[in-house]
């Protein structure tokens, strides 16, 4: 086994380090005037885990959401039994992680004590069990956008529906990039919604720190771990790799890139090889949101175009199936639809080839596409979401609390979405 054994890691919440202080007075002076910008203030209780229990036995782990970190983190949904409350687990076997892999799940469990913000997905609730580090965070009940986009808006979202993730996405960015942090991670799979309505970025194992000596640095030059599945969400300067390194600005273009994601309900650069999208994007290539097919339409262009029952903008899902469709169902380019000035402005300023001329997350917030946000309620999120879900857990208490699983025992794996935790 690696240096880091299953000993190091307490069977209680994990306790404050030292690192953590020198973040908690700018977090808490940073949260103070940022309490009511968001509209939907959802139920605390429901996204609030710091009261639960410390002790695996008390939960029943259910269906399996999905896997990340090389496949050696299993994400699970679970379900606290003493007070019933729902939740997701994600236990990694610590037998099978590199050294380095283990100093990976140090540094994402520091930052998610480091960190306090209401639209960032962090837990401070970690604790072992036999050799499996346990990571509890808040059910996400709606999944992910990219979920969403597979099973229920495969020809993209509603314009109201992107301006709500993307202005909860802004606001985590916002706070990151003030506390000298880029994100390096921005893509659907990362953006989460709760069954309240609230708008989470995770991904947190990309997360790269921008200070050194106690310096605020103003380009870094670290290539993120697991790149290539990142690749198309990447800003070319972070791709270049030259002396100009990179900075903040880097995940502004990974913002456009999801709004093209959001916006057509496929990733731009997808299909291209590795080296072909290093190009386009070094040459200033511009990912093709503009009222037009980004793609060829081939067959797809006798579809019929959707119509949208909440804006003008974009279409609504042609999907209403259950959770299970298969991205082969999903079609291969969307018919051309009609977009607002707004969106087309939006999202020419996050994918400038120039970091320097891209806005600042704070200045996005501002941007005229997001004056929507202000008018939603719970309500009219739950008919932006239409005829999307939530998941929900048996309703059925188990008799007994179970005992501890083993470090390799099998659990359920009758998933009803998959969800990309990498």
């Amino acid at each position: 086994m690696s240096f880091l054994d299953c000993s190091c890691i307490s069977h209680t919440q994990v306790q404050p380090l030292d690192r953590e202080a020198q973040y908690e007075d700018i977090s808490h002076q940073f949260l103070s005037c940022d309490g009511s910008e968001n509209t939907l203030q959802g139920p605390a209780g429901g996204d609030d885990i710091t009261g639960l229990s410390a002790e695996p036995a008390h939960y029943q782990l259910l269906s399996e959401l999905g896997r990340g970190f090389n496949n050696l983190s299993r994400v699970n949904m679970a379900r606290h039994v003493p007070t019933g409350q729902p939740v997701a687990v994600k236990h990694t076997n610590l037998d099978e992680c590199t050294e380095e892999e283990l100093l990976q799940l140090m540094n994402e469990v520091l930052l998610s004590r480091a960190f306090r913000h209401r639209n960032l997905l962090t837990s401070r609730l970690v604790f072992s069990c036999c050799c499996q580090l346990w990571v509890l965070t808040p059910l996400m009940a709606y999944g992910s956008a990219d979920t969403l986009l597979r099973t229920y808006f495969p020809d993209g979202m509603s314009e109201s529906l992107i301006a709500y993730l993307l202005y909860g996405v802004l606001k985590a960015l916002e706070y990151l990039h003030r506390m000298g942090y880029v994100h390096r991670g921005v893509k659907a799979s990362h953006i989460l919604l709760s069954g309240e309505g609230r708008v989470y970025l995770a991904g947190l194992h990309s997360v790269y720190s921008m200070m050194r000596d106690g310096k605020r640095m103003r380009t870094v030059f670290d290539m993120p771990h697991h790149s290539p599945a990142l690749l198309p969400w990447l800003s070319p300067e972070l791709l270049r790799q030259d002396l100009h390194g990179y900075g903040v600005k880097s995940d502004i273009y990974s913002l456009g890139i999801v709004a093209c994601e959001l916006v057509s309900g496929r990733v731009p650069f997808q299909d291209m090889l590795p080296t072909q999208m290093l190009l386009q994007k070094l040459r200033g290539s511009h990912c093709c949101l503009l009222d037009v097919a980004p793609f060829p339409l081939g067959e797809l262009g006798a579809l019929k175009v959707s119509r949208s029952g909440v804006d003008s903008g974009i279409g609504e899902s042609v999907a209403t199936g259950s959770m299970t469709h298969s991205t082969a169902d999903r079609p291969q380019s969307p018919a051309p639809k009609n977009h607002s000035v707004t969106l087309h402005n939006l999202v020419q300023l996050c994918l400038q080839q120039q970091p320097e001329l891209r806005p600042s997350a704070s200045t996005l917030l501002t941007h005229a596409f997001f004056k929507q946000v202000k008018r939603h309620t719970r309500d009219t999120f739950l008919s932006l979401m239409y005829p999307a879900v939530p998941l929900t857990s048996p309703e059925d208490p188990p008799v007994s609390w179970p005992p501890a699983p083993s470090c390799h025992a099998p659990v359920s794996t009758s998933a009803e979405a998959a969800w990309d935790f990498s």
